[in-house]
Parts: structure tokens; C-alpha cells; sequence
């Protein structure tokens, strides 16, 4: 008998709701669903070789030629070929759960080169096997503060990921308590606002770094403060500017987590995506999903196992330490070997050529008459700006030139319409940002 954990009461209430009397009501004559033309539906007796086509030529109409200026947390960076090649081995594609040790010795020690290259990467003492996305692994980091039982209340830093926002505002209605979500402004103002709610029932301090709109900001100052009163301090961040900017282990937070994206996967539509969550030593016992840890068997032989959990707690519900009970091993292993294949003056090369190249077009932008900086603090590869028009219809009308300019921050912050996110990879050359400017100018 499978479990469903809408209760009576619950089913009652969503019936409510819509304004059906009873599951029954609900389902007796009810067209499931009912195809649009829009979706141009596939006529019936067609073969597989005309399916096919037809499917080919709707798929045809997605633009894939567009020279990539978007970013806002997910980024377009080279992905070597030899790592679809590693991760496309039978050995690691069809691999499952990984609880039989003596038989998943390759996954359960690719998995913990992985946590010990999130460790290095952030600074942080423990790693856990990978999470969902980003966004999940800063919810499951809001709970761990949570569990730690200090306090209630969780602080936002306005200048956080929207879309991180919106999941921990769906993630944590049932959890009670107070969330405060500061400014979307820039990091001085932002720091300023979460001191002024900074108090001993304060659970969590949410930042990221650098924040959703570029910027770099030493938080040093106001992670000790939030400490001292009892808070956890949280910092979600983007890897691959680890590679040059000051990791958050070393300015003390006590947990770090990021969109693992950028590290050897590909835009790809919105997913699948990686989450990586690091942590001290402290919140070791409270990480979600798995962790893999290294140990010797009876001869004295290195071997890996699943560590400092049993399989059973992901199934104790409320009590459990989280309900997570997977992973995402195969883009932990593209993360992996992406870091392996660059090596530590690969990868920090790759940070110089995002941030030099983001700072050519920032310069080249800053030419054009009407465009301002949102932000002076310093940035990493990605910057605001402010344009005389609308964002949104600036962007339309340069992707009819060939580019996809960057995220209009109107579509989640409704002051900021004329506000322009732009985001530069070691991907973009001098005549794309060259050719950007210009298409910029012209249609200004």
C-alpha cells in the first residue's frame, strides 16, 4: 500500500478550492486533457520516420546561433569533450544508489574526489555527494541552521539569486517563523539592513557572492557579528569565481552552496542542474543526502563507503535528517573531471579570462551615450546596467541581431525595467563584445 500524504482534511480543502464537492465530481467527465493547436498536435497513423521529421522541424525553430551575454546564475562556459566521454561509460551512466560498497567502489570514489574538490574549492571542511540545483541546496542550508535551534528567524539578502527567493518562500510556508528579506541594493546597503535585524533569534544570515547583480563585497565584518549572537551564516556563490575572488571559508561562513552549472555542464534548456552544499565541522551531522566517506578494510586496503549516516534516515520524516535521499551523481562527475582536466592554473586562467573580458565590455558599454552602471563595487564577470529604454525590448530586438544580450531584471525586480544584467565568459572574443557594443549603440 503506497504512502499519500495528503491527509482527508487536505484533499477537502483543495477540492474547496476549485469548487468540486468530491474526487468523484473531479474526475467523472472530465477532459484530462484536451490538445491545443498550439501544440501542434502529431496527427494520427503516422510512421516514426514522419514523427520524427516532424518533430525535427518544431525543434528546428529554437534559436541556438545567439552569442550568449546572459548569466544571472546559470553561465555559458567551454565544456572540454573528453568529459561527455568519461561520463557516458557504462560504468558510471548506468550506475545506482551506491549502499553495496564491495560493488560501487568506482562511483563512491569519483563521488568523494568530488566533495574533497567542493572542500578546496569553498574552503569548507566537509562536502556532501551533490544536491538537485542550487536553489535546493540553499533551502536545505536554511535548514540546517534551523535544526541547530537558535532561533526563528531567517534573513535575505534582497540581492539574492529571485529565483532562489521564490523557492525558499515555497520550500519554507510550512516551517513558521519569520523570513526578512532585505533591499535588492548594493552590498554596502544590503549589510547595513541585515545588522539592523540582526538579533539572537536570528537563525540564518542568506547572502550570496558575489550577489545576483555582479557584485563583490567583503562580508568578513558581518559574518563574525551574526555569529556572535548565535546565527548561521550562509553564502551561496558562484565556483568558477572561486577561482580569483576570496573563497567563503575563508571569510568564515558556516555553510556554502552554489549552482554546480557552470562547472562542465551545459545551459541545456534549465536542467538538470548540480547543487553542491559544503559545510564545518560543526554541521557535519545535519548535511543532507549522501556523503561518501574513505576508510580501510581488514587488510589495510583504501576503500569508499556511504559514511556518517544510515540508509534509513531519509524515511523518518519530520525527524529525518533530511528527505533527500539521492543525488546528482553524473553532474558531479562532469564537475569533477571539468576541475581535474583545467587543474588549479586552468581553472584560475578561466577566472582571469571571465573577468578581463567582462571588464572590456563594461569599458566598451560605458562609451555609449544613456548607458550608466548600476553598481560601482567590483564584479567578477557580470554588471548591471541602466539604459534609456526598456530592457526587455532591447534584448527582443538584439536577438534579431544575433545576440542574447543579457537577463532584463524588470522580469523580477519591477523598478529595475531598464536595467540590464550582462554576464561574460571565457567564451565571448573581443569582436562578439566589440560587435555587441555597437549593435547597442545603434539601437539606442
Amino acid at each position: 500500500m503506497p504512502y499519500i500524504a495528503n491527509t482527508d482534511d487536505d484533499r477537502r480543502a483543495m477540492l474547496e478550492a476549485i469548487g468540486v464537492e468530491s474526487m468523484e465530481a473531479l474526475w467523472q467527465g472530465a477532459q484530462v486533457f484536451e490538445p491545443s493547436p498550439d501544440l501542434h498536435a502529431i496527427p494520427d497513423r503516422q510512421s516514426e520516420f514522419e514523427v520524427t521529421r516532424r518533430l525535427s522541424s518544431l525543434a528546428a525553430r529554437n534559436r541556438s546561433d545567439l552569442v550568449c551575454f546572459a548569466g544571472g546564475g546559470f553561465y555559458e562556459h567551454f565544456i572540454p569533450a573528453a568529459i561527455s566521454h568519461i561520463v557516458e561509460r557504462g560504468e558510471f551512466l548506468t550506475a545506482y544508489t551506491p549502499y553495496q560498497a564491495e560493488a560501487s567502489q568506482g562511483t563512491l570514489q569519483a563521488i568523494y574526489e568530488y566533495q574533497s574538490a567542493i572542500c578546496r574549492l569553498t574552503e569548507m571542511a566537509v562536502s556532501n555527494a551533490s544536491l538537485y540545483d542550487g536553489g535546493t541546496a540553499l533551502f536545505e542550508a536554511i535548514l540546517m541552521a534551523l535544526r541547530k535551534g537558535r532561533g526563528e528567524k531567517i534573513l535575505l539578502a534582497g540581492s539574492l539569486n529571485p529565483l532562489y527567493r521564490q523557492m525558499i518562500a515555497c520550500a519554507s510556508a510550512h516551517l513558521g517563523g519569520e523570513v526578512v528579506v532585505t533591499a535588492d541594493a548594493p552590498p554596502t546597503q544590503v549589510a547595513q539592513e541585515l545588522r539592523a535585524h540582526l538579533d539572537r533569534n536570528t537563525a540564518a544570515v542568506v547572502i550570496q557572492y558575489p550577489d545576483f547583480f555582479g557584485a563583490l563585497f567583503d562580508w568578513c565584518d558581518l559574518v563574525g557579528e551574526a555569529q556572535e549572537l548565535g546565527a548561521t551564516t550562509i553564502c551561496a556563490c558562484y565556483p568558477v569565481a572561486l577561482s580569483l575572488v576570496t573563497p567563503p571559508g575563508a571569510m568564515g561562513f558556516d555553510i556554502v552552496t552554489g549552482e554546480g552549472q557552470s562547472l562542465g555542464s551545459p545551459l541545456a534548456f534549465g536542467g538538470p542542474y548540480l547543487g553542491f552544499i559544503a559545510s564545518t565541522r560543526e554541521f557535519m551531522r545535519r548535511m543532507p543526502g549522501r556523503i561518501v566517506g574513505r576508510t580501510r578494510d581488514g587488510r589495510g586496503k583504501t576503500g569508499f563507503v556511504l559514511t556518517l549516516q544510515a540508509r534509513e534516515q531519509h524515511i523518518r520524516r519530520e525527524k529525518a535528517t533530511s528527505n533527500i535521499c539521492t543525488n546528482e551523481s553524473l553532474l558531479a562527475l562532469r564537475a569533477v573531471i571539468y576541475l581535474s582536466l583545467l587543474g588549479k592554473g586552468g581553472f584560475r586562467r578561466v577566472g582571469q579570462l571571465c573577468n578581463a573580458k567582462a571588464v572590456y565590455a563594461r569599458n566598451r558599454l560605458e562609451t555609449i551615450s544613456g548607458v550608466e552602471f548600476v553598481d560601482p563595487n567590483g564584479f567578477f564577470n557580470e554588471f548591471a546596467i541602466e539604459l534609456p529604454v526598456s530592457a526587455e525590448d532591447l534584448v527582443a530586438h538584439l536577438m534579431q541581431k544575433g545576440f542574447l544580450a543579457g537577463v532584463p531584471l524588470g522580469l523580477f525586480f519591477p523598478g529595475r525595467k531598464r536595467q540590464l544584467l550582462v554576464a561574460v565568459t571565457e567564451l565571448r572574443t573581443r569582436a562578439e563584445i566589440d560587435a555587441l557594443a555597437q549593435a547597442v549603440k545603434e539601437a539606442l
